[in-house]
């Protein structure tokens, strides 16, 4: 016998303001939830899963019992797949994804849509738990050892903060975004995937680092010089030094010093660029332009890199002329908003 419920989940999506390929080696970083992000309306009914999405031209249809999420088709269906699998439901369910997150920018679009689904699909649990669960999803569905950032940024987001997690505690402590200041998003042209780059090489290169010099959430500069590879010891040294960022940015913020904390981006986009080489032309080329223009404080690349987003920290009586500076590109005022809800 089955039983029909209806159900809505709305998830928002991350912008990470710093700390980058931090989190996988249990390091420090700073997003924030956002006020954009996806919404799972579902009916509870028979022994599959079926979603239409308003953003992908085919559905994604799940049975139950499936065995490999990463077999799924079409790709997106994938990441429904993996809650499947992971929240094991007695029942399906039938219904519609909506999202304002635009897809491939670098701002968490999966792990809104996995963190939708498996509220929408009756998880009953503790924010932690459903955070693991949704990166567990998103490895199993797409194949890349993420960490656990994006899900958590989802599920524990604060209105007005941004969100300093420990990603080996995992902790979270809300960092209010001081007033006057605010944080923009601007897309660089260039689409992103993880799947499709080099994400899960960066994260092998640490784990060879770690393996001669220890945790990297616990070396000093001094460890990662005695990294025997130059490759290993730049990435290395992104870690470390990007780890130390992320907490002086935090308590920059603390402060009301905008104008640090601003620099601190800048110097975080230069790692990223050259330490840790999960940056592009187009996200250089921006970053610069962002930081020509009065009232911007800093800016850098954000996410897995490849493509995406670049993020910056403005005055907030700047907004309108970095709008009027962007030209076509797509950008948006981010504001720091409240974690994943069912109804």
């Amino acid at each position: 016998m089955t039983s029909t419920r209806r159900t809505t989940a709305y998830a928002p999506g991350r912008v990470n303001v710093i700390g980058d390929h931090t989190d996988y080696t249990g390091g420090f970083v700073l997003p924030m939830a956002i006020d954009l992000g996806t919404t799972v309306t579902v009916e509870r009914s028979g022994t599959s899963v079926h979603l239409r999405s308003d953003v992908e031209p085919s559905p994604a249809s799940v049975p139950l019992d499936i065995a490999d999420p990463s077999r799924a088709e079409p790709a997106w269906a994938r990441y429904v797949a993996g809650i499947v699998g992971e929240v094991q439901p007695p029942v399906g369910a039938r219904g519609t994804v909506r999202t304002t997150l635009p897809v491939g920018a670098g701002l968490g679009s999966s792990a809104a849509l996995e963190v939708a689904v498996a509220l929408a699909l009756g998880f009953d649990g503790a924010p932690l738990e459903l955070a693991r669960l949704c990166r567990r999803a998103e490895e199993r569905a797409s194949g890349v050892p993420c960490g656990i950032m994006d899900q958590l940024a989802s599920v524990a987001g604060v209105s007005g903060s941004l969100l300093l997690i420990d990603c080996r505690a995992l902790s979270v402590t809300p960092t209010p975004l001081p007033e006057g200041a605010a944080v923009l998003g601007v897309h660089s042209g260039q689409a992103r995937t993880l799947a499709g780059s080099a994400y899960a090489d960066r994260r092998a290169e640490c784990e060879a680092a770690q393996a001669e010099i220890g945790p990297l959430r616990d070396a000093s500069p001094r460890d990662v010089d005695a990294v025997h590879e130059p490759l290993l010891r730049r990435r290395a040294r992104h870690v470390v030094t990007e780890n130390a960022r992320v907490l002086a940015f935090a308590g920059a913020l603390a402060r009301g010093d905008l104008v640090g904390a601003g620099l601190l981006m800048v110097e975080s986009h230069a790692s990223l660029r050259d330490d840790f080489e999960v940056s592009t032309p187009a996200l250089d080329e921006l970053v610069s332009e962002l930081t020509t223009i009065d009232g911007v404080l800093g800016a850098r690349m954000t996410g897995g890199g490849f493509g995406g987003v670049v993020v910056a920290l403005v005055r907030e009586d700047a907004i309108g002329s970095v709008g009027a500076s962007v030209g076509n590109r797509r950008w948006w005022r981010f504001v720091p908003s409240e974690g994943a809800a069912v109804s």
